[in-house]
């Protein structure tokens, strides 16, 4: 096709613009269609152990032709069969003339469509678990980074008790944490459809097998294992349930979530210039505005994280609406949905791991805004100290009641800094506490565990969680845009 021909084609941005060539393989025609005819060997080969009349010969044939798939043919031949399964089996019988009578024995198109797609599930979740230990490494060598540097803590996005740069950056990887536990265990319990036949009975293998229950479960165990799966489902309808996509995409939807919050945290830090995302050097941040620096890719992963919570309501609707056995409207809706879950999380790992291997933190900037607030948060210590020095607390609280409302006014009304520890210096009623007053201030006295706590949560948490993907964790995130 000519490019002026693509250019004039609508292509998604999830593959075009942004997704990694893997995650894109993995949903890719080749791997689907590659897959089917692997199943289909898969099958005749453990027929063949169990005693049907099939040669190596043919197992061979199959075996040498797993990959040569004639695209244009099977596109063809679908067109003209309204059957994408039954198209690619005359494909693939006209490369296996020997084992064309045994392609497809005994199976319905769910053998190939359903099992495929389970593979393809397992690979996505194989393809995000090491992405998303990326990211928790990088965050976890910033949380120690960071682990003592004190800064505001916020809660209604007001100003509060203070805590440190790497504590937050804990509560991001606690989130994560939580993900990764939940993906690994829905990857640990995935199972296979098997060998079901068309409503799930096995009646076809069944007569296959002359009535041999034995040699069917046999035949439906071979399978899974050759298919690289511990269990399959003893009971399925034509599909497996449809609840199991569902189950998958709300992991992915949850990742989501946690992204979302991060990168807005982010973003809300990189307008108080405490906190950058990576900006390149020739990097524009507007058009218009020259000197501007947006956090773009934060501002990416949450508008994709959006995109991945809202896909999670198309496999909660088709779990719900499958008649009987099954019913054929899953089929559009599931070929769009899953894949766009899975490749809209992989670009928000990719960017996240970018964003957090060039997080840029401004130690001056958060010190400022600490001494704009921090006068008040200190009152209290203030108080304390008066009253071990002999002072009354009822009219030391008055004291600074007063000198604390006109320092407010000094900052809401004339836009200047907060003078609250100037206006005690110079008040003679406060002389005791005059030469502890830095002592008193010192910020790294106002966060509390929050560097202990970073320690003992990577200890604790994190490093076990990542100590399975030790050889996964090297490498960089370069982003194309």
């Amino acid at each position: 096709m000519e490019q002026s021909d693509v250019l004039q084609q609508y292509r998604s941005p999830l593959t075009s613009r942004y997704a990694s060539a893997e995650m894109s393989f993995n949903f890719s025609e080749k791997k689907k269609f590659s897959t089917w005819r692997r199943l289909w060997f898969y099958l005749a080969k453990a027929e063949k152990s169990l005693g049907l009349d099939i040669s190596d010969e043919q197992l061979e044939e199959m075996e040498k032709n797993l990959e040569n798939i004639d695209f244009e043919l099977a596109s063809q031949e679908e067109k003209r069969r309204r059957h994408d399964v039954m198209a690619h089996v005359h494909c693939f019988a006209i490369c296996c003339p020997k084992a064309a009578p045994i392609i497809h024995l005994g199976a319905t198109s769910c053998y190939v469509g359903d099992n495929t797609d389970l593979i393809v599930l397992r690979d996505g979740l194989d393809i995000l678990l090491p992405k998303l230990a990326r990211v928790l490494s990088r965050l976890a060598t910033f949380a120690e980074q960071h682990a003592t540097l004190p800064t505001l803590g916020f809660t209604h996005y007001q100003p509060a008790q203070l805590t440190t740069v790497g504590k937050r950056a804990c509560l991001w990887m606690q989130d994560l944490c939580l993900d990764m536990v939940q993906m690994e265990r829905t990857r640990a319990e995935l199972r296979f459809r098997g060998a079901k036949g068309t409503t799930g009975t096995q009646a076809s293998f069944l007569q296959l097998f002359s009535g041999d229950h034995e040699k069917v479960e046999q035949l439906d165990q071979l399978v899974t294992k050759m298919a690289g799966f511990e269990k399959s489902f003893l009971v399925t309808g034509q599909t497996y349930s449809r609840k199991v996509d569902f189950d998958i995409l709300a992991v992915l939807a949850s990742l989501g979530a946690s992204v979302h919050k991060m990168c807005t945290d982010i973003r809300l830090l990189a307008n108080m210039k405490e906190l950058e995302e990576p900006f390149e050097k020739d990097q524009i941040g507007s058009s218009a505005m020259p000197y501007k620096r947006n956090p773009m890719r934060s501002e990416r992963c949450c508008g994709l994280a959006r995109h991945l919570g809202a896909l999670l309501l198309d496999p909660l609707h088709t779990a719900s609406v499958q008649w009987m056995e099954r019913t054929l409207d899953d089929s559009a809706n599931r070929r769009i949905c899953l894949a766009e879950a899975f490749l809209t999380a992989d670009i928000i790992l990719s960017t996240l791991q970018n964003i957090t291997e060039g997080l840029v933190v401004y130690p001056k900037v958060i010190e400022r805004h600490i001494a704009q607030e921090l006068p008040f948060m200190a009152t209290e210590n203030i108080i304390m100290a008066m009253v071990k020095a002999g002072g009354d607390r009822q009219e030391c609280h008055e004291k600074i009641r007063i000198l604390s409302q006109e320092a407010a006014a000094v900052v809401k009304q004339q836009g200047g800094d907060n003078d609250l520890i100037e206006r005690i210096s110079q008040d003679s009623y406060f002389k005791p506490v005059h030469s502890a007053l830095p002592t008193l201030l010192d910020a790294h006295t106002f966060v509390g565990r929050a560097p202990q706590q970073v320690t003992n949560f990577l200890e604790v948490e994190v490093h076990p969680l990542l100590a399975k993907y030790s050889d996964q964790l090297g490498g960089t995130s370069v982003l194309a845009l």
